[in-house]
């Protein structure tokens, strides 16, 4: 199951993330990140977990729970046709002249 991490202190690492959520079971990656031009935490990461029982486990328990100083978000990530877009630009109908 692929896990979303929100409002990270920008001092976590994807180590870090690795850590707390082998608490629950094994880690298949962790990622924080980054801003490509500033090279900055964004805020946010990703963790993976093979076992879909200790991934909700680590869900219920870390959601609300505070690492590095700051109450973070947990919860299933959604895949990426299912996001948001941050504006209503859509690249596949753009026409371009």
């Amino acid at each position: 199951m692929n896990i979303f991490i929100a409002r990270l202190s920008y001092d976590t690492s994807s180590e870090d993330l690795q850590h707390v959520f082998e608490e629950f079971g094994e880690v298949s990656s962790s990622k924080v990140i980054m801003d490509y031009d500033t090279g900055r935490s964004k805020g946010y990461g990703f963790v993976e977990m093979d076992d879909e029982v200790a991934a909700v486990d680590a869900i219920n328990e870390l959601n609300d729970s505070e690492l590095h100083g700051r109450t973070i978000v947990v919860k299933k990530a959604r895949p990426r046709n299912e996001r948001r877009t941050s504006n209503n630009y859509n690249r596949n109908s753009y026409n371009r002249w």
